[in-house]
């Protein structure tokens, strides 16, 4: 965890990347955020309606792969923010491409999302659809992004050059309650690429990670592999472990969950340990000049 002094020090360094966002958001005019309520799209949602007031909306498209919690903690977000907040719903499950679960997946779901932003922008008269990527993001596999800019989707975080420690520090700065919430994909991306992506199985996961939550677990994922649950958890949270009661409590958990086995991953959670599995690559990401 970060003192107060070195969030301090990275939010004095990485002032000019915030001052650049912010003019380029006020160019923009009007806005749509497409806002899942997480670390990144909330800080998007914050900088805008601090811009432009009134015309930065925030639209969270629900389905099956948003867990419900998630949904509601974003909706209380954006009203402490105090932003106009819009839900639709997205059926990227009836897309046969997507539930096949190939190594594009998310191209599939962002386009079911960013069309639905589109949709909405137009019909509001609001000048641009904004996302959460970010910076450290093109590290990453994202083929969603090809989505993005197949929709001229505008990315302010990357365009400005914003990492992710830098928007947890001016989301903490900011009053963001956000600014150390735990990484939260959809749940699709704990089912390994090539297995089907159902209801079934996003309720299972989601069903699951709920429940170790309320065991305390903060920093972890459940991927789903059959039969078997496979836990991912963070380095600091392997203690919790070693108590039998603890080990045997989140076991019956999530065997109720329908899962027959259950197993402690030894390696430590990280972000994109499926991509790794399946040795796909980060793609080139080229972004628009911040000019609004």
């Amino acid at each position: 965890m970060l003192t107060e002094a070195q969030l301090a020090a990275i939010c004095e360094r990485s002032r000019p990347k915030l001052e650049s966002m912010r003019e380029a958001i006020r160019r923009f005019g009007s806005a749509l955020v497409a806002y899942s309520g997480g670390v990144d799209s909330a800080f998007v949602l914050k900088v805008a309606h601090g811009e432009l007031g009134g015309r930065a909306v925030a639209l969270t498209a629900l389905s099956p792969s948003i867990p419900a919690e998630e949904a509601q903690a974003a909706s209380e977000l954006a009203r402490q923010i105090g932003a106009r907040h819009l839900t639709v719903e997205s059926k990227e499950l009836d897309n046969p491409s997507y539930a096949a679960n190939p190594v594009d997946r998310c191209y599939f779901c962002k386009s079911e999302l960013f069309e639905l932003c589109e949709s909405k922008r137009a019909e509001l008269g609001l000048s641009a659809v904004l996302d959460g990527f970010n910076a450290d993001d093109r590290k990453d596999h994202r083929p969603g992004q090809t989505a993005a800019r197949e929709r001229k989707v505008r990315s302010p975080l990357a365009e400005a050059g914003l990492t992710k420690e830098e928007i947890r520090a001016w989301s903490r700065s900011l009053g963001l309650p956000t600014w150390d919430k735990p990484p939260m994909p959809c749940l699709a991306s704990r089912i390994p690429y090539g297995t089907a992506v159902t209801a079934q199985r996003l309720s299972q996961i989601g069903g699951a990670e709920a429940d170790l939550r309320a065991l305390g677990l903060r920093t972890f994922r459940v991927r789903h592999h059959g039969e078997v649950a496979r836990i991912e958890i963070s380095a600091e949270e392997y203690p919790r472990f070693s108590e039998p009661s603890f080990r045997q409590r989140a076991s019956e958990l999530l065997r109720r969950r329908g899962f027959v086995f259950v197993a402690l991953d030894l390696e430590p959670f990280r972000s994109g340990r499926m991509n790794e599995a399946a040795r796909v690559k980060p793609e080139a990401v080229a972004l628009p000049v911040l000019d609004g």
